[in-house]
């Protein structure tokens, strides 16, 4: 798979990294120059020192044979551009981080796949969604509003308790536990253990409620 991520900042480094990792073929486009070169020291990937909103910038990339698109600097209105500017060339997939969330309409109606707030998920989460769609069906559930979550188990108000205490509520539910590499479905009577890794199933404006009672 081919991605190009616009921003060279903590998110769009995080990013390609994981995708890197994951054998994804990647370009990351950042105008800042100190960024590029940091980027360009820590990334197996092509690396362009330029604007994401430029069209010719795009074309040096290699625009119309990305697979996936994400605008990931931390400007709205840079990234909706790129993103406009990306949907002439046809990507499957474009993805937007979103800073301000009364934007998120703007994203919408511009036909944007995915808007996603860094302050609510990271770029594993991001990573999650290009790599594996039927997972992101989950995560999109009700266009949006619903995110899926991966937690160490941490809070003392939660370990020792069972899952069917606790899980499903109206916020949230407990989809998977991850043991020694593999992921497994948890059973109601499964006790909860301090540094248990789960991925929770929880509505967008709860994600912060959700995380502070696990962690």
């Amino acid at each position: 798979m081919y991605v190009i991520v616009m921003g060279g900042g903590r998110v769009g480094l995080n990013l390609s990294s994981f995708l890197i990792s994951d054998g994804q073929d990647v370009t990351l486009i950042e105008n800042n120059e100190e960024l590029c070169s940091k980027a360009a020291s820590e990334l197996d990937a092509m690396i362009i020192c330029g604007n994401g909103t430029d069209t010719k910038t795009l074309e040096e990339a290699d625009i119309k044979s990305a697979d996936v698109f994400v605008a990931a600097t931390g400007n709205d209105e840079t990234n909706l551009l790129a993103c406009i500017l990306v949907k002439d060339y046809n990507v499957s997939k474009i993805i937007t981080r979103i800073s301000d969330h009364t934007h998120a309409k703007a994203f919408k109606n511009a036909g944007i796949d995915f808007a996603i707030s860094p302050e609510l998920t990271a770029a594993s989460y991001l990573e999650k969604i290009i790599l594996r769609p039927k997972i992101a069906d989950l995560v999109v559930l009700g266009k949006g509003d619903a995110e899926l979550l991966d937690v160490s188990v941490e809070n003392n108000k939660v370990i020792g308790k069972k899952i069917g205490d606790i899980s499903p509520t109206k916020d949230y539910i407990i989809v998977s536990l991850h043991e020694n590499g593999k992921i497994t479905i948890p059973m109601m009577d499964t006790v909860l253990e301090r540094g248990f890794k789960i991925s929770i199933l929880a509505k967008t404006g709860s994600i912060k409620k959700v995380i502070d009672l696990f962690t």
